[in-house]
């Protein structure tokens, strides 16, 4: 068993509380980690504040530099990095493998980033009180960052916090989720072959009540959550005056029409739906076909769905393995059979062992099911009919989420319509909502949450404009 310490400032520290590590899929202690105290926690917010100001003034070759140099020594670990996030999440080796890039590339989109942080130059003279006046506006730091992340992507959902403070210059601290804090952890130890300015990064495991000081601590600036609806609104009214981004998952909705390839959206949709157990906030979880291509698609995506292999985390052919705990495990066996007693019909899968439930697929649903309003964050997905596009679009934007949705159509007017009347942060054309790449603005609306990922963007948030107007 590994022993992970704490990452505080630069240093590695234990605590008089220890956290266990356990493998989802056969429950084997794997490592050891500990909370942060207060005064641990309190600690970190001094260092990190001491050096607000040389992370400030660091000139971008030495952030670009910084970055990369991060970046290389992940890639020379990656197969560490990938085994440690198999055994601490339960993900399929061929995704965990992918995390692990994009968690490279996160880094290296942020030290490219960093050589073109945001400047404006106005012209002040559009009225007469303007002339010969000038306007230089420069985005400057936010100041001390707090980032909490959730255990499904437990990288580079991290990395995405961590990249753009460092590409902003704000120091950071993250709380890791418990259930995953190791690849984190790990990265902390790559920390220490770079030139990161001892203070910019803390790596914290805390509890609830520790962690919820991130919140309401006025000398943090930036609070960055992922996670539930339910918990990220209830920071944000706790959060003060602090800047606030939210990205809280969804249900996300996939539109198929007649004029789209439908093998390819199969293919696409299998992935979406099913890719490591649903518990992606882009899942794609409710999937509405033309009336016309209905039973055709469906019998494709069934043939697939059969085609899933499950097993150990740790073999490189699994395809589906177990989910985070038997406990939410649970949870999604209760939602299925509760939409089957309200009249939908189970066309695959639908039971349970352990914390393993077989990739299910429902049909018949409707929108009060809490398989099609809530974010069921399992291997679930409905399959509807539709006869018109608009009566689609309408489908899609039923609820309280709005993250991403996907449009299967080579239609130009039905992307437009898609792209105009959809209400989520972002349309994916003839791929799943579950597309993403790390550069590309990515968050949502309605309770789906507020501002955006994405390094450029995320960058963006983490600075504030500061304008000089002179003469000229």
């Amino acid at each position: 068993m590994d022993i992970y310490p704490l990452y505080l400032a630069g240093e590695f520290r234990k605590s008089a509380v220890t956290l266990d590590v356990h493998n989802p899929y056969n429950h084997e202690l794997i490592a050891q980690t500990y909370l942060a105290d207060q005064a641990l926690l309190e600690t970190a917010i001094q260092k990190a504040l001491a050096v607000q100001k040389q992370l400030r003034d660091m000139p971008g070759y030495a952030r670009h530099e910084l970055l990369l140099q991060i970046a290389d020594e992940i890639t020379v670990r990656k197969q560490w990095f990938t085994q440690l996030l198999v055994k601490e999440s339960g993900k399929p080796w061929k995704y965990a493998a992918a995390e692990i890039d994009r968690s490279v590339q996160t880094f290296r989109i942020a030290a490219e980033e960093s050589l073109r942080l945001p400047r404006e130059y106005i012209g002040i003279d559009w009225t007469p009180a303007g002339d010969r006046k000038e306007g230089l506006v420069r985005y400057v730091p936010v100041g001390l960052v707090a980032g909490i992340s959730p255990f499904n992507f437990p990288l580079n959902l991290a990395v995405h916090k961590i990249a753009p403070a460092l590409a902003a210059g704000c120091p950071i601290i993250l709380k890791p989720s418990s259930l995953t804090p190791l690849s984190t952890l790990e990265l902390a130890r790559v920390f220490e072959n770079t030139s990161l300015i001892p203070g910019s990064v803390s790596i914290l495991p805390m509890s609830r009540e520790t962690g919820n000081l991130l919140v309401t601590d006025p000398r943090i600036r930036l609070l960055s959550f992922t996670g539930s609806p339910s918990v990220g609104w209830e920071m944000k009214q706790k959060a003060g005056k602090k800047k606030v981004v939210l990205e809280l998952g969804g249900n996300a909705g996939v539109i198929v029409t007649k004029s789209c390839q439908i093998d390819e959206a199969v293919a696409k949709c299998l992935t979406g739906a099913f890719s490591y157990s649903g518990q992606v906030c882009i899942h794609s979880q409710r999937i509405y076909v033309e009336q016309s291509v209905f039973d055709y698609f469906t019998r494709l995506f069934i043939d697939a769905v059969k085609t899933l292999r499950p097993g150990d985390p740790m073999d490189k052919k699994t395809d589906i393995s177990v989910m985070i705990d038997e406990e939410n495990a649970i949870r999604v066996e209760t939602w299925i059979k509760e939409a089957v007693a309200a009249g939908a019909v189970i066309l695959a899968g639908g039971g349970r062992q352990q914390a393993f439930v077989e990739p299910t697929v429902l049909t018949g649903t409707s929108p009060d099911m809490k398989v099609c309003s809530m974010e069921v964050f399992g291997p679930v997905v409905t399959l509807d009919s539709y006869s018109g596009f608009d009566e689609a679009v309408q489908k899609v934007n039923q609820g309280d989420f709005g993250l991403q949705a996907g449009v299967f159509t080579n239609n130009i007017d039905e992307m437009n319509y898609a792209f105009r009347e959809l209400e989520t942060g972002g349309v994916i054309i003839n791929d799943v909502p579950t597309f993403r790449v790390d550069h590309m603005p990515y968050g949502g609306v309605k309770d789906s949450g507020l501002g955006r990922e994405g390094v450029p963007y995320a960058i963006r948030e983490m600075m504030e404009p500061r304008i000089l107007v002179k003469n000229c």
